[in-house]
């Protein structure tokens, strides 16, 4: 469980931020969210999460475009059923691909693109997306990984610089595995705010 948890969130980390440098006014609108929800003075923390929303929107659409699990955890039916008009028997293994219907036409407008605009309508749009799967059998750890990706990529956001590796975009090709990584890992270059100065003698007092 740990593993599985710390795993999956640094992979959305990466994702993310890949997806932030690609989009820099999505990372300058995000950056100026916390300035102004949080400020230069303390570091962003879990009681400010649920002010930060286009930081929350980042992470569901980042977690539409790149789901940590793919295929999401497999079920067993328990009764015969039909979905999506295949008929299913009893004790049949199946496999949910929320890869393909996070980034299905009929279900989302331009669904190919980084756009954390999209869930600014609210509700329509997060019924729809579904990273950990639905139901009584969704993932445990949906919440707990919520707080730690917020917390990290707020963080990191607030308190750095980031630009990409001599100006060229990041490659966004998936690579091979059950939890769909980067086939590049992610190189980017940073400078810290002036935030970093009030954190780091925070942390000495």
């Amino acid at each position: 469980m740990l593993f599985a948890g710390t795993h999956t969130s640094a992979m959305t980390l990466e994702w993310a931020m890949s997806n932030l440098l690609n989009h820099p006014h999505v990372l300058k609108k995000a950056r100026d969210e916390l300035d102004a929800q949080v400020g230069q003075q303390h570091l962003v923390d879990e009681q400010d999460i649920s002010n930060l929303h286009y930081l929350q929107n980042i992470i569901s659409e980042t977690l539409r475009l790149y789901p940590a699990a793919p295929l999401l955890v497999p079920h067993y039916s328990s009764d015969d059923c039909t979905i999506g008009g295949y008929d299913v028997p009893r004790d049949t293994i199946v496999l949910v691909n929320a890869w393909t219907m996070h980034r299905d036409p009929n279900l989302w407008d331009d669904a190919e693109s980084f756009k954390p605009e999209r869930f600014e309508s609210g509700e329509s749009e997060a019924q729809k997306l579904m990273p950990f799967g639905l139901g009584r059998r969704a993932c445990p750890g949906s919440g707990l990984a919520q707080r730690v990706v917020g917390l990290t990529l707020g963080s990191l956001i607030q308190c750095f610089e980031w630009e990409r590796v001599n100006g060229q975009e990041v490659d966004m090709t998936e690579g091979k595995g059950l939890t769909m990584p980067k086939a590049l890992p992610l190189e980017a270059t940073c400078k810290a705010r002036p935030i970093m100065s009030a954190v780091l003698s925070e942390a000495n007092t």
